[in-house]
């Protein structure tokens, strides 16, 4: 079977990677085309978003929050992190055989599940303080299996990845987003805005359709190579010589993904669903640079930073990403944390300002997280699983005491204020140590991170002027929106790569004709 290939003429060395069939590929360009689905839906979900905040109260949002947890960290260990390893052989057929062997382990993983729900249906929605949750237990075995194949760092989705057919990713994910979205609303119509119907759009759109999607494309285009290629003997060498992943990955994982978690846990059955909804809304819209940029960022990172490994050019990827992580995410992120409250109560209503304050409070934690995590994939490559145990452990401990300690003073935003300072601490340690395992100067780092402070110090100063004379909120939106403009028009003047990028994705999409480079 032979890999496509995509030939970039005009990106810049510090982006560029050889490959096997020495030509050369943009990482700037599979970015924006990875991105350009994520885009697309995410655009979508925030179009839909007032519209479903009107009609769907917060506790529907909290029992929809606390279901996506409660899934969420099952299914983060569904193929035992074997996943991850498909990107990482020469040979295809041993990639392959490592495909199989991780929708088999979901699948055993999946009807495990049928027994956890089975038995604990009752203690599992006592102790989290809602009952409504219980009908809709019996949708996680078939979660948890959807995730394991197509959803976030799934099996199919990193077979796709490592053929580089990104245009597919980008397709399942925008069709999820709109059965997800056209089951919201046909709910809506029929009178069921309801937390159940919440949950029921994102296991249809968000699970079955994606699924569907990039099952028929690898289908297709290597149904008959998967076929061939199998073998019981391979697979099962594939997933021994791999057995970090389940041994370390998996444990790490799973301590990440409960930890992640412990808010909407905690939040749910200290206070209540109503509260929960105010955190998921606040925390779902601070994703959003994160999911838009950061997950696409960090999957092709992956992928080129494994052909950097053996080429000696770690750092100089590492570096390159680190830049347009902190580029792409402070701006967007600190502006969030002056005018958070001021834009929930202007596009989700006045009911919606709680979780304005809480994205507010958020919002410094996430962005250090989010220049942290597409990063720390180079452990994985480096084979330093157990790294990631151990710093998984930390962060579950110290989110723990934060979380008790928040609780016992009996108010939600001292939960997530303590919640957020030592998820500053911890990640900010966590990037140290990347740009060190792989080579790069602190120096470095640090004049990234000053530079884009400077650049934003006018904009926040404004915009804190703004609040304290009293604007509307919806004028002060305006002004964000429109300092928001400026600095992306700033920096695509400032840097020529930037643009470049944009022309080959237009290229690749078919939208363009480029010029043959014939010199």
């Amino acid at each position: 079977m032979k890999k496509p290939v995509i030939i970039d003429r005009g990106m810049p060395e510090d982006l560029i990677i050889a490959n096997s069939s020495s030509k050369q590929s943009s990482f700037g360009v599979d970015v924006f085309k990875l991105s350009a689905g994520t885009v697309i839906s995410q655009t979508l979900a925030v179009i839909i978003a007032p519209i479903l905040t009107h009609f769907y109260d917060p506790s529907a949002f909290g029992i929809l929050a606390v279901f996506t947890s409660i899934t969420a960290i099952i299914t983060i260990i569904s193929c035992l992190r074997y996943e991850f390893s498909i990107m990482l052989p020469e040979s295809n057929e041993e990639a392959g055989n490592l495909l199989m062997g991780s929708i088999l382990i979901s699948i055993i993983v999946s009807f495990c599940t049928v027994l956890v729900v089975w038995l604990g249906n009752a203690t599992i929605t006592r102790l989290l303080n809602a009952p409504e949750l219980g009908p809709y237990l019996w949708l996680i075995p078939p979660t948890v299996l959807l995730g394991g194949v197509s959803v976030g760092h799934p099996a199919l989705n990193y077979w796709t990845t490592r053929n580089k057919h990104f245009g597919w990713l980008s397709f399942a994910r925008i069709f999820g987003v709109v059965f997800t979205i056209g089951f919201q609303i046909i709910a809506i119509l029929l009178g069921y805005a309801t937390g159940g119907s919440l949950i029921l759009a994102s296991v249809v759109g968000g699970g079955l359709v994606s699924t569907l999607i990039l099952g028929c494309q690898i289908g297709i285009f290597d149904g008959k190579f998967l076929i061939k290629s199998f073998s019981w003997r391979m697979m099962y060498q594939g997933l021994k010589r791999h057995y970090k992943f389940p041994l370390f990955d998996s444990w790490a994982a799973l301590l990440d993904a409960i930890s992640s978690q412990l808010p909407t846990f905690f939040i749910t059955a200290l206070f209540s669903s109503s509260v929960t909804g105010f955190y998921a809304l606040g925390n779902r819209v601070l994703n959003l640079p994160m999911t838009i940029i950061g997950s696409a960022i960090g999957q092709v990172f992956y992928q080129r930073a494994a052909e950097a490994k053996a080429n000696g050019t770690l750092a100089q990827v590492v570096e390159s990403t680190f830049y347009y992580l902190v580029m792409l995410g402070m701006f967007p992120l600190l502006i969030l944390t002056i005018v958070g409250k001021d834009l929930f109560v202007a596009v989700f209503g006045s009911r919606w300002s709680e979780a304005g304050v809480f994205a507010q409070i958020l919002s410094l934690y996430l962005f250090v997280s989010f220049i942290s995590s597409p990063l720390i994939t180079i452990f994985r490559l480096l084979e330093k699983q157990e790294f990631l145990l151990f710093l998984n452990i930390v962060l579950f401990i110290t989110r723990i005491i934060s979380l008790g300690i928040g609780g016992l003073l009996g108010s939600p935003r001292i939960v997530l204020l303590i919640f957020a300072g030592t998820g500053i601490i911890v990640y900010g340690s966590l990037c140290f140590i990347i740009m060190t395992v792989a080579g790069v100067p602190l120096s470095r780092m640090f004049k990234i991170i000053i530079t884009n402070l400077l650049l934003f110090s006018p904009a926040g100063i404004l915009l804190f002027i703004s609040q304290e004379l009293g604007l509307r909120p919806w004028f002060i939106i305006l002004l964000s929106t429109i300092i928001l403009i400026l600095y992306f028009l700033f920096m695509i003047k400032k840097d020529p790569r930037i643009p470049r990028m944009i022309n080959q994705i237009l290229y690749m999409s078919g939208l363009v004709k480029m010029k043959e480079n014939r010199n």
